[in-house]
């Protein structure tokens, strides 16, 4: 198959624990670029997490907000935001049981309480920037995702959002809040067809529980070495870890460097 085009997540696949590209890592996104392969970024993070990592490997396209929010060349091209139904439904819970909620627009985030620690825990653990304090941001923005800061045995208590919202875990003290049939896929789905390309023309890298559907719509998904444990049955290859080389051997495993 001749691939046209390769989709990198970012924590645990394009950048190591310390949030750094490896070297040969971008070398092999340049060498990439320069055959006229079109290199996007596929991530959980919001825009305003990840630029100066997109800048540095040269890369202008993403899905971010885990699909919600989709970027060609610098353009939107696609929007799913968060009902606010369902986001009241969920402040409502959340409050009821003494939860903190961080709502991301496309330009900014914020949570609704101040300086909670697990709050703190869970986004530091990024290396970004804490969110600011509004707790009415939800009501005046467009929310394409939410963090939602409780442990995994409370998650039972949000069972009847199920129907409108989904949730992934991604911290011990955080979960990703979607909107219902928001992911990834869907996210690189309304790219692929903006550029023409097949799902089977495209290759994407993964290493969360995010990535499970991006992995099985793709032509070939890879998943890093490091990858969940629940990740790697839906990938097509498992490479090495992100910080021994897995995204050369991937692209090597594909035909493409």
């Amino acid at each position: 198959m001749a691939y046209k085009i390769v989709f990198f997540d970012i924590d645990g696949t394009l950048v190591d624990e310390e949030k750094q590209i490896p070297g040969d890592a971008a070398k092999a996104i340049r060498e990439l670029q320069e055959k006229g392969i079109v290199t996007a970024i596929a991530t959980g993070r919001a825009p305003y997490f990840f630029q100066p990592i997109a800048a540095e490997v040269g890369i202008a396209s993403y899905i971010s907000l885990n699909g919600a929010y989709v970027v060609h060349d610098g353009a939107p091209i696609y929007k799913h935001t968060i009902p606010r139904t369902a986001l009241e439904t969920l402040v409502g819970l959340a409050a009821t049981h003494g939860h903190p909620l961080v709502f991301q627009g496309s330009e900014g985030y914020f949570a609704n309480a101040d300086a909670h620690p697990h709050v703190v825990e869970s986004i530091s653990s990024l290396k970004v920037e804490l969110p600011g304090f509004n707790p009415s941001f939800w009501e005046t923005d467009e929310i394409f995702q939410a963090f939602l800061h409780c442990e995994e045995h409370e998650e039972h208590l949000y069972g009847e959002l199920l129907n409108e919202l989904r949730l992934v875990r991604w911290h011990q003290k955080a979960m990703d809040v979607l909107p219902n049939g928001g992911s990834k896929a869907r996210g690189i789905e309304q790219l692929l067809k903006h550029l023409g390309i097949a799902p089977e023309e495209a290759v994407a890298f993964g290493d969360g529980l995010n990535d499970k559907e991006m992995l099985s719509f793709v032509g070939l998904g890879i998943a890093m070495g490091n990858a969940h444990e629940q990740l790697k049955p839906y990938a097509d290859y498992v490479t090495a870890r992100v910080d021994e080389g897995g995204i050369v051997s991937g692209l090597r495993y594909a035909g493409l460097i």
